[in-house]
């Protein structure tokens, strides 16, 4: 078997959950990481518990300021940067009419923009040195609306279109683009669409871990793949789904009631151990 090319990796959202996760298994394949996130406390943690291959640096994703300083730093250290992850993101429950303007605001600012600002500021380093990877951490929510998650939907709809517009139009260039699109995946995200009782659709199907999840994103790497789903043999009648609102508009009160029940159940078993 060819051995994987070692390469150095920008993972945002990485102090906790996926971008964790990913930075972890991605040091374990012998590659270096350099964790973003906002939570400073957090991803300082995660990249003392690494060791050795995984440093830690503050990022807003919403700054193009700090952007640009993340970006200095990374090729600081590593004289290069191979892949961008973009991964970080935040979530405001509830049914829209009951989350504040601000909150849906914030949901596009960083969901949305913030991948897209990271994106942009990459590129032209990308183009410079002759090669680079955009990885965008998607989710299937970019194919089907959610009741309580309307805003984070319409985010994750806008970071495919934007993804795959710009991978369009660079398709002569040096730089590969990839996007995957996690299904339910046990993060502090997912605890906090559990308090709700407006996502009950989030607790439609087993959610997976974020260790999965890495393996998964990791691999689609290696592989250059231009688009992942989770699970695959969803993908399809998914993707059809969210295409056919009639339809969508039939069903969703029957998903939403499968949803409760697991989410009570989800609940009751965290009561137990607890």
């Amino acid at each position: 078997m060819k051995k994987a090319k070692i390469q150095k990796l920008l993972i945002t959202g990485g102090a906790s959950g996926i971008g964790a996760a990913i930075a972890r298994q991605a040091v374990g394949r012998g590659h270096q990481v350099l964790i973003a996130d906002c939570n400073v406390r957090g991803g300082t943690a995660v990249a003392d518990d690494i060791g050795e291959g995984a440093s830690f640096i503050a990022l807003d994703i919403t700054s193009p300021d700090q952007w640009r300083m993340a970006l200095d730093a990374a090729w600081t250290k590593f004289g290069a940067l191979d892949v961008l992850i973009n991964n970080a993101a935040i979530v405001h429950t509830g049914y829209a009419r009951n989350v504040a303007i601000e909150a849906h605001t914030e949901t596009m600012d960083v969901n949305a923009l913030g991948p897209m600002r990271g994106m942009m500021a990459a590129l032209p380093r990308f183009l410079e040195q002759g090669h680079g990877h955009l990885v965008t951490i998607c989710s299937m929510t970019a194919f089907i609306p959610f009741p309580g998650l309307a805003s984070y939907a319409a985010a994750k709809h806008a970071l495919r279109a934007f993804h795959h517009g710009l991978a369009l139009e660079e398709r002569d260039s040096p730089i590969d683009f990839t996007i995957i699109h996690p299904t339910s995946t046990e993060t502090p995200m997912l605890d906090k669409e559990a308090e709700s009782d407006e996502v009950p659709m989030a607790f439609l199907q087993p959610s997976v871990t974020p260790d999965y999840v890495a393996t998964v994103v990791l691999d689609a790497i290696e592989k250059k793949k231009l688009e992942v789903f989770m699970p695959p043999e969803a993908a399809r009648q998914v993707r059809m789904l969210g295409t056919n609102p009639r339809r969508l508009a039939k069903i969703v009160a029957m998903a939403e009631a499968v949803g409760a029940k697991n989410l009570q159940e989800r609940r009751a078993g965290l009561e137990r151990s607890g």
